[in-house]
């Protein structure tokens, strides 16, 4: 191997054994906690409450800024999937919002 590829590692180096070997993570293992064990605090800024069989959000807006992509700006976003104080059979309903408007062209 030459001079210019000393210190870069393979894609394969940074693999844990289970992927390698195309294996499920083992359940409650540190690659894959459980989710009583690595409970996410509820967005404080989110209302979730469910009235008539209806879910309903609220979410603060904020000023319109560029998207991940760049292609829409964001006016609302949960930022990833959230737990919510909502539960359904006892298990807390996550949300994934994100809203947005198009820019003029």
């Amino acid at each position: 191997m030459s001079a210019f590829f000393t210190g870069m590692t393979r894609w394969t180096d940074r693999l844990i054994p289970h992927q390698l070997m195309n294996q499920p993570i083992p359940f409650n293992s540190p690659d894959h906690p459980s989710p009583t064990n690595n409970q996410r605090p509820i967005n404080p800024n989110m209302k979730t409450t469910i009235k008539d069989n209806v879910l309903h959000i609220e979410i603060p807006l904020h000023t319109p800024r560029p998207s991940a992509s760049g292609k829409t700006l964001t006016v609302a976003s949960t930022n990833g999937n959230q737990p919510t104080e909502v539960k359904i059979n006892g298990l807390p309903v996550f949300v994934g919002l994100n809203a947005y408007i198009k820019p003029e062209r």
